[in-house]
């Protein structure tokens, strides 16, 4: 004869389990808002040691409220640097290499992808290997070849030999063998030819591995500080990250200085903040879109 409890077992499992839950659930949300504000921390320093006086940046560097609050170190990095001058160049390389970067990684993924000729599997493997690769160790080899072929001290310098990434390559291979062959052999009946195809039809399709794109290209040629110390002399053609470096290396004269260095790297990191605010959604749904199509 069965025995007829008050509640059925499994729902008094469950109900044991929820403390449990909570408790685990409430912990991980506290190691991560510890770890959180360990990682901001440092971006707190720096935003309020931009608005400090000097002496009090001095006597007080890791306290985040300055007193008194002064924009004092704000206007000495436009009228006592050139600071203006670095943020001109950075905008001009960026957006180009940018451009570039989207426009011949895109074209030479299709191609990867899609084309069939000799050697494609040897140029892909050549691809991964270059991305293997450190980039400190081919730092000599890029100041030869720019000395060699006279674009070393040049915008040109800065720009050309960033155009296109081993990186972006791969990620837009990856995305274009996920999109279906019948799309393009649609458009071939219709009459288009290979780069129609690609430029009106596959293109467009790779929305998201494009923003993904985009958003690396702009964040690394913002940021990229060992090519244009190989690149370039003429303090003229200094980008922002060239820039701040001289600042940091004291060529302002003595002192730490540090709420003149300190909002010149607030500045200088704002425009890829608020590229990546702006279009996060797109780039996370682009990589879990890559990642699970790859």
């Amino acid at each position: 004869m069965a025995v007829l409890t008050d509640r059925p077992a499994p729902v008094a499992r469950r109900r044991d389990r929820e403390p449990r839950a909570r408790a685990n659930r409430f912990l991980g949300y506290a190691v991560l808002i510890f770890f959180g504000l360990v990682f901001l921390y440092p971006f707190v320093i720096q935003l309020g040691n931009s608005f400090k006086t000097e002496p009090d940046a001095a006597a007080n560097p890791l306290s985040p409220i300055p007193d008194p609050l002064t924009l004092a170190g704000f206007e000495r990095i436009f009228s006592g640097t050139n600071f203006p001058l670095w943020l001109g160049n950075s905008l001009l390389v960026t957006v180009l290499v940018t451009l570039g970067r989207v426009f011949f990684d895109s074209l030479a993924g299709y191609a990867l992808a899609r084309l069939r000729f000799r050697g494609r599997a040897g140029l892909f493997a050549a691809v991964i290997a270059v991305m293997a690769v450190p980039g400190v160790v081919l730092l000599i080899p890029k100041f030869l070849v720019l000395k060699q072929i006279g674009l070393y001290d040049s915008y040109a310098g800065l720009i050309v030999p960033l155009l296109a990434d081993a990186a972006g390559v791969f990620i837009m291979k990856q995305f274009f063998e996920s999109i279906p062959v019948s799309v393009e052999e649609a458009a071939r009946i219709d009459g288009a030819g290979v780069f129609r195809t690609f430029w009106s039809v596959v293109l467009p399709m790779a929305r998201p591995a494009l923003i993904t794109l985009t958003i690396l290209s702009f964040q690394g040629s913002w940021n990229e500080f060992p090519h244009s110390l190989v690149s370039v002399q003429d303090p003229g053609l200094f980008t922002l990250p060239r820039g701040l470096a001289d600042l940091v290396g004291g060529s302002l004269g003595k002192g730490n200085q540090y709420p003149l260095k300190l909002g010149a790297a607030l500045l200088a990191t704002i425009p890829v903040a608020v590229l990546f605010v702006i279009f996060q959604r797109y780039f996370v749904r682009g990589a879990n879109e890559g990642a699970d199509k790859g």
